[in-house]
């Protein structure tokens, strides 16, 4: 699957059979459902859910949180629009 297939899968009722937990985060936030983004992933003690983590706060305007999650992630906050951040998250857990 490749970042345009799992944007395509955004109009389903489900994410895709066998994502991981971090695309299945990013899918529901795609979804417009943040709570069930951040609840997936909020929980999971690794630098790649930290980095979703992080852009989860960046997109809810909590930007100290967001910090504090980047910095686990082992990242700096993006110059990059949230969309475009979102495609690069995508793209790395694809």
């Amino acid at each position: 699957m490749n970042v345009a297939a799992f944007k395509e899968s955004i109009t389903a009722k489900q994410p895709p059979g066998q994502v991981s937990v971090y695309l299945q985060a990013l899918w529901y936030d795609a979804k417009g459902n943040w709570e069930k983004a951040h609840e997936l992933i909020q929980d999971l003690a690794d630098k790649n859910a930290a980095w979703i983590h992080a852009y989860l706060h960046r997109k809810e305007g909590d930007l100290w949180n967001a910090d504090y999650w980047y910095r686990n992630a082992g990242k700096q906050r993006p110059a990059a629009s949230l969309q475009e951040e979102w495609e690069q998250l995508t793209a790395a857990f694809l």
